[in-house]
């Protein structure tokens, strides 16, 4: 990303994933989108992307879009993930969004204890298809260009030792932390994570685990330096979600 082209890239239509964006071509869903849900006019500029970062602008036309610029590669982010405890109802979908908008590059569903949503057959992978969806949309909106990786999921017993664990009375100190996991409604059951994993607090006051998941994501993104920002000597609290 260049930064003078930024405001003409939040200022664009929308950004739409193809393949090339040397060559664009619109997916049918995209094309849908573009035509039908935006209802886009000839001359209209938009963002492509191939979610690898590269990216360019492209003028809507009768039959397609025609490029307008160079193709442009975004610098690499810091390498984020959040293994989040699958959410009833749609607060996980929501938690999905947000990370992805906050730049999580991993997004792990974890199949905890306490974990009350149904994750087997059919059903875990309808949810593993609409939330690999809501992250590829949410990068739309954000004008990002690298795209999230939502793997299938896996069990606490096999998290690797270096993730860390938001839990009630953790650590204040984020720095340095690129993966933490969250949990789900209910918390984690006593002795769930070994010794290993550092644990780390997400605040003064008592939030959701929704709410948990993304203040974890905004945290690995201040801590890794992925949005200029550092956690160095903060303070930061306690958790209901997460516990």
């Amino acid at each position: 990303m260049t930064l003078l082209a930024w405001p003409r890239r939040v200022g664009a239509l929308t950004q739409l994933a193809v393949e090339d964006p040397a060559n664009p071509e619109l997916s049918r869903d995209a094309h849908h989108h573009l035509r039908t849900v935006l209802r886009a006019r000839e001359g209209e500029e938009v963002v492509v992307t191939d979610g690898r970062g590269a990216w360019s602008f492209c003028d809507v036309t009768a039959s397609g879009l025609t490029r307008v610029s160079d193709v442009v590669v975004d610098p690499v982010p810091p390498a984020t993930t959040l293994y989040l405890a699958p959410l009833k109802g749609d607060r996980a979908e929501r938690s999905v969004a947000q990370a992805t908008e906050l730049g999580v590059g991993t997004i792990v569903p974890l199949l905890s204890e306490y974990v009350v949503v149904r994750w087997r057959g059919e059903a875990r992978d309808k949810v593993l298809a609409r939330w690999r969806r809501i992250a590829r949309e949410a990068c739309g909106q954000c004008r990002r260009t690298y795209f999230p990786v939502v793997t299938d999921p896996v069990e606490v017993g096999h998290v690797p030792g270096d993730v860390a664990v938001a839990e009630l009375g953790g650590d204040p100190d984020w720095s340095g932390c690129a993966s933490v996991a969250v949990g789900p409604e209910g918390g984690w059951a006593p002795g769930e994570w070994g010794v290993e994993h550092r644990r780390l607090s997400l605040g003064p006051t008592v939030l959701r685990a929704d709410t948990a998941a993304v203040v974890a994501a905004a945290a690995v993104a201040f801590a890794t330096g992925g949005w200029g920002f550092s956690l160095h000597g903060s303070r930061m609290g306690k958790d209901e979600g997460t516990t």
